[in-house]
């Protein structure tokens, strides 16, 4: 872990036992592998991308990095300034919340559900800066109005609650308050996916701005290619809870190093309706976690797949300088 690096996941994995019900006992089953020996690392100041269809294991990831689900197995090292480098998946609750939390915040999916619609927006702002002790309380109002501002609010609004405002005000309240204790990595899961397109770029601008001014690391969770192309420097893709590709940003979507990141690039949608572009079917279905298939996880669906994907798990790989690809046949493949 350099210097540089402020957040080390490795071989990180989440299963949740599934449990057969007997008359007097329970006992597990198997169990769903939701995220299967995941390893990525954050720079300082970067933006990390992770994609992927609908249940591959994003979201679990982030809130298995975040402390909110205990991980299975694996590494989650991370770079604290009072701590220094110190395994997440080690660390109790008590300790999470009195060193680690105010370092790593969350800015949820739904700015309608994770907002106490009983609380003023100076109470949900001020909220972590009274947990941490961060200021004293003569200052936290001011500190409440300056947030607001930095989001794009009037400090009038904090004597309001949340039902008197749209999403997309809503969603700059959650990022007002996950910034209230200065974070260095903020873990946005699908923060623009509920809202409206026009609302989308507001939020997407306001969250690299701040990103710039703060030098902030996300872990940017999202399904939305274009999105993704447009905020990170670098993306990882995820398919039943593995990564199977990762790189920059435009070498990615560039310079595609596995069939399933062609299928997932080839069925988004393009502004421009004169582009031609290779379209690449994605067959069957997504595979149950809990009883993935043998060798590569993707070899039902691929179109390139040989005998050596059923039987043989692919690493992921460094095929190229600084991109890695989970696909035994990388170099051979000609993708679009």
């Amino acid at each position: 872990m350099t210097n540089d690096t402020l957040l080390h996941v490795n071989n990180l994995k989440k299963h949740f036992p599934i449990y057969k019900r007997g008359i007097f006992t329970q006992q597990v089953d198997r169990y769903v592998k939701a995220v299967d020996g995941v390893s990525f690392t954050i720079a300082r100041g970067e933006v990390l991308g992770l994609v992927g269809e609908s249940g591959c294991g994003k979201t679990t990831t982030g809130r298995t990095v975040l402390g909110a689900e205990k991980p299975t197995d694996g590494e989650v090292i991370f770079q604290d300034p009072q701590l220094g480098a110190v395994d997440l998946a080690q660390l109790n609750r008590e300790t999470m919340r009195k060193y680690i939390w105010h370092n790593i915040q969350l800015i949820f999916q739904d700015p309608y559900s994770s907002l106490n619609p009983r609380m003023t927006l100076e109470q949900i702002i001020a909220e972590p800066i009274r947990n941490y002790k961060l200021l004293e309380r003569g200052a936290i109002r001011d500190r409440v109005a300056e947030l607001l501002r930095l989001v794009g609010l009037r400090p009038e609004y904090m004597s309001r609650y949340p039902h008197a405002f749209s999403g997309g005000q809503r969603q700059r309240v959650g990022i007002a308050r996950a910034l209230a204790v200065n974070p260095q990595l903020l873990i946005c899961d699908e923060p623009v996916s509920a809202l409206d397109v026009s609302i989308q770029a507001q939020v997407l601008n306001l969250l690299q701005d701040l990103q710039e001014q703060f030098q902030l690391a996300y872990l940017f969770i999202s399904h939305d290619l274009s999105v993704v192309r447009h905020l990170c420097d670098r993306v990882a893709v995820m398919y039943v809870g593995k990564i199977v590709e990762i790189a920059d940003t435009e070498d990615l979507f560039n310079n595609i190093q596995h069939p399933y990141t062609e299928a997932l690039l080839s069925s988004a949608p393009t502004p421009d309706p004169r582009a031609r572009r290779k379209q690449v079917p994605l067959i069957g279905e997504v595979p149950d976690p809990s009883n993935p298939p043998s060798g590569c996880y993707f070899h039902p669906r691929c179109l390139y797949a040989k005998e050596r994907c059923v039987v043989e798990t692919p690493p992921l790989r460094e095929v190229q300088p600084g991109h890695w690809s989970a696909c035994h046949f990388a170099e051979e493949l000609d993708l679009g």
